[in-house]
């Protein structure tokens, strides 16, 4: 059941602006949900740490991204993987190095995965186009710097930073009532923070932080209803790629947790339900594959339509009855 979320006069926006940035960009042809290709720029991130610290492998893995379908590069330099230190702007700075510059430089759409408003600051003198915090506590002030310079904000939901966060998947259940409407809730206000700055809603992005403070239920929940937040308005960014409940769902009891390297089968399922509800882009890491899935489930929901609307033009033949039968009794003989 639904959950009524949105007071009344509160944002309900339905106006995909950054999605009209990629098409105007000729970066999409198709409908449906774009891909978010992840650029880590550190030694320690849960998935691909270290492999992408050099700038020149750095820009050519993007590259390589761009050409497997992704609209948008996401570029961070600090870890969010549970019980992550903190690390100071001028270190997250040095490690983005000249990477954002460069992709700028060859028209790719950057996103700069910071909470920090120093970084997220540098990122877009650098030419980044997107501001994506996985924390809720800076929504003021990167709403602000946002609205200032003509960017795009993602604010995603988390309950504090990563250092707080226990481990993969290890929220208790009752941490939260409906999860759905206390996600959407306690977004909410951060997101009237970033609009009170001067923010305007068809620049902000919400993204339900799936394996953020969450455990395996709360996510694949949060996946599951994903269409109920997608009624509220804004565009959503999901991120499933590689995440713990992806594994958790995958194994069998008892068994082993297999490791993000190989958790690729569980992201797809769970990026093709998060874009059927209404996700607007997918935050993944293997590009090229989520990308073939999105193209063969368009293809299956096209020809599905057309069937569809063939079944609704064919005239129904008359049932033909025997003098004085009804006609239930006709299509039964």
């Amino acid at each position: 059941m639904r959950v009524a979320m949105n007071p009344p006069g509160w944002y309900p926006v339905g106006v995909g602006l950054l999605r009209s940035l990629v098409d105007d960009r000729g970066e999409s042809a198709s409908p449906g949900a774009l891909l978010m290709g992840v650029l880590n720029r550190t030694p320690d991130s849960f998935s691909d740490g270290g492999d992408y610290v050099d700038d020149a492998r750095a820009v050519e893995r993007a590259l390589a991204m761009v050409e497997e379908g992704a609209s948008i590069i996401d570029v961070g330099a600090e870890s969010t993987r549970p019980g992550a230190l903190p690390i100071s702007a001028p270190e997250q700075i040095a490690r983005l190095g000249s990477a954002i510059r460069h992709l700028s430089d060859a028209k790719v759409l950057v996103s700069i995965d910071t909470s920090s408003l120093e970084v997220a600051r540098f990122a877009l003198d650098q030419g980044a186009r997107i501001i994506n915090s996985v924390e809720l506590a800076p929504a003021e002030a990167l709403g602000r710097l946002a609205a200032e310079r003509g960017a795009w904000l993602v604010l995603m939901h988390s309950r504090g930073s990563m250092t707080s966060m226990a481990g993969f998947s290890s929220t208790p259940d009752d941490a939260y009532g409906d999860v759905v409407a206390d996600v959407w809730s306690e977004w909410r206000s951060a997101a009237q923070r970033a609009l009170d700055a001067g923010l305007g809603p068809d620049r902000l992005l919400f993204d339900p932080g799936l394996g953020f403070h969450k455990n395996a239920r709360h996510s694949l929940t949060l996946c599951a209803r994903l269409a109920e937040l997608a009624r509220e308005g804004f565009e959503i960014v999901a991120g499933p790629s590689r995440k713990s409940f992806v594994a958790i769902a995958a194994g069998a009891s008892g068994t082993a947790r297999v490791p993000p390297s190989e958790r690729l089968g569980g992201t797809i399922a769970a990026c093709l339900a998060c874009a059927r509800a209404g996700a607007s882009f997918l935050r993944v890491h293997d590009v090229a594959a989520v990308a073939q899935a999105l193209r063969v489930q368009r293809a299956l929901d096209e020809v599905a339509l057309i069937d569809v609307e063939r079944s609704s033009a064919t005239p129904k033949p008359a049932v033909a009855t025997t003098p004085g039968a009804s006609p239930e009794e006709g299509a039964r003989a």
